[in-house]
């Protein structure tokens, strides 16, 4: 038992050293890393034109290391905003200090960068404002890429990032030279020559278009006045087209009425015609048999009409008897061997 309680009391000693010493070990790796201090600080405003994206929080700078932290923004004049941020006891501000605002990366995050200019040595007592004059605000991104917008059509999305960091970095003063920057540009304008070819066809292209364009002025221009002619012809007859309008209105609702006033007899006509229908599919073994010997009769009915556009009669033969007085019957038989009347 005595042997079980030392071995607990070892494994709960070592548990407490290992839990102390990464619990340091984590506590100065956050100092380090989010360079941290317990010391003292002062307060300093500075007014900017334009502070758009800096926030509470965010970091201010000296040569890139962070010495304090922005406390808060607001607007003054409607036209500026304040900004108020602490740095650490001892860093040195003085009335030729210039803040400006840059970008951390080009998600957007920004921080207040501190640095030395030429002027007027005087220290800065805390609680001062920095002048908008000795203040720069961030680079507009919209405006710079906005010159660069016909190149990055024809980049890949990580050739623009890549040469869009290398941009920001530079106009900002920070990280990397012009030869950088001019090394990826070339590297990209290569990538550009080797597309030379379907560059060349496309200004061909455009060219014939242009000339058939050119050639054809005249009609261009003649159709154009013709439009415009045509469109100011329809704002003159603006009302009469829509009195015509009205008009067609008032029609539709007439028609309207019109077919709600015949649709009665209109489907009573239907359930007749699906009833002739009927009868017709009932009878279609006589209708075949009839229009069969139909052309027969047309051609007996034709022959008749063989001297022009009138029918001949001929009297082929004759039957019947004669009633006399006294009831007395006579028949009469008369017959003919004309060729015409011998129907076979």
């Amino acid at each position: 038992m005595k042997l079980f309680d030392r071995r607990t009391n070892a494994d709960l000693l070592k548990l407490v050293v290992f839990v102390v010493f990464t619990a340091l070990c984590t506590g100065v790796l956050v100092l380090v890393i989010g360079n941290v201090s317990f010391g003292g600080s002062q307060q300093y405003k500075a007014e900017f034109v334009d502070a758009t994206g800096v926030n509470k929080g965010d970091d201010v700078r000296i040569a890139g290391v962070k010495v304090g932290t922005v406390k808060k923004i607001q607007i003054v004049d409607r036209s500026r905003a304040l900004i108020t941020f602490s740095v650490a006891d001892g860093t040195p501000l003085d009335a030729a200090t210039h803040a400006s605002i840059k970008y951390r990366n080009l998600v957007g995050q920004r921080y207040l960068a501190l640095t030395d200019e030429i002027g007027n040595g005087a220290e800065l007592k805390p609680g001062a404002t920095i002048p908008v004059s000795r203040t720069s605000p961030a680079l507009d991104l919209t405006v710079l890429f906005n010159g660069f917008k016909p190149l990055f059509q024809a980049l890949s999305p990580n050739d623009i990032n890549t040469l869009s960091y290398e941009i920001v970095q530079v106009f900002q003063g920070e990280g990397g030279t012009l030869d950088d920057l001019l090394a990826h540009t070339a590297s990209l304008t290569q990538t550009l020559a080797d597309r030379d070819q379907v560059i060349d066809s496309l200004i061909d292209n455009l060219n014939d278009v242009l000339v058939h364009v050119g050639d054809r002025d005249q009609q261009l221009t003649q159709l154009i006045t013709t439009y415009q002619t045509f469109v100011h012809d329809i704002d003159q007859d603006k009302k009469p087209i829509l009195d015509s309008l009205d008009q067609i209105s008032a029609l539709s609702t007439q028609t309207a009425d019109l077919v709600q006033g015949i649709r009665s007899p209109f489907v009573e006509d239907i359930k007749q015609l699906k009833t002739f229908a009927g009868q017709v599919a009932s009878q279609k073994s006589q209708l075949d048999d009839e229009l069969q010997i139909e052309p027969i009769k047309l051609n007996k009915i034709g022959a008749t009409a063989t001297y022009g556009s009138w029918f001949n009669f001929f009297l082929c033969g004759f039957h019947g008897n004669v009633k006399l007085p006294g009831n007395v019957k006579i028949p009469v038989n008369y017959t003919t061997q004309a060729a015409r009347c011998d129907l076979g």
